[in-house]
């Protein structure tokens, strides 16, 4: 797979600006629901340094890239978020986790919107510019879809478990520090299992990428781009 200085170009800071956006959304709600956990570390920052984590952000997705997986993803530093200090810590925690998804689909909003400031880029950038509006976009939707999985300690984890009644919370709950075991079995190893059968095991990839699409059609239909 020969990748250019120019692939990286347009895919790598679309890429820095979601996450860091993403995890300073969650740091900053956190912060103003009463949890100075995230703030005191310096999370509540545009600072991509602050996100990023080297071997989930840069060194997996890599790696899934040149082994031709059937699912690309990775993951920034965890913001600390200590729930019991939140001001209602059973609804913040939902507001807490939906921070991050919503900062992506606006920030994907935000990507297609200058898509009509484009022509008024010098020809000679214009290309590049408008592939980073498009990779943003893309990302920043595929962000939004995959972190509300409904698996802690994904965002959609966090929040079914402050809605789900407390019967079904407190299992789910307690499947956190397994879940991005879970996360790997399912996207990765299950597809892959499934091949040397020459079974379609990709059930799981196939939904997220639909639902992607459909929230990307519906972001370009929001922002005069259909």
């Amino acid at each position: 797979m020969n990748i250019s200085f120019y692939d990286l170009s347009v895919w790598v800071l679309p890429l820095v600006l979601a996450i860091t956006f993403h995890e300073a959304a969650h740091a900053f709600v956190a912060d103003r629901l009463g949890d100075n956990t995230a703030s005191q570390l310096g999370r509540v920052s545009f600072n991509p340094l602050r996100h990023i984590d080297p071997f989930g952000t840069l060194i997996l997705p890599a790696m899934l890239l040149f082994a031709h997986s059937p699912f690309l993803f990775g993951y920034a530093k965890p913001v600390p978020v200590n729930f019991r200090k939140l001001n209602n810590p059973r609804v913040d925690m939902v507001w807490v986790a939906l921070a991050g998804p919503v900062t992506n689909i606006l920030l994907a909003l935000a990507a297609a919107l200058a898509f009509h400031a484009l022509p008024l880029v010098p020809a000679s950038s214009a290309k590049w510019v408008a592939d980073n509006l498009k990779n943003a976009l893309v990302i920043n939707a595929i962000l939004a879809v995959f972190n509300m999985m409904p698996i802690p300690p994904l965002d959609g984890g966090r929040v079914a478990v402050g809605l789900l009644p407390r019967p079904l919370a407190v299992p789910l709950s307690r499947l956190e520090p397994f879940g991005m075991l879970i996360l790997i079995g399912l996207l990765i190893l299950l597809p892959l299992a499934g091949s040397q059968f020459g079974l379609n095991l990709d059930v799981i990839s196939a939904i997220l990428r639909t639902l992607t699409g459909y929230v990307i059609q519906a972001v370009l239909f929001l922002t005069g781009n259909a």
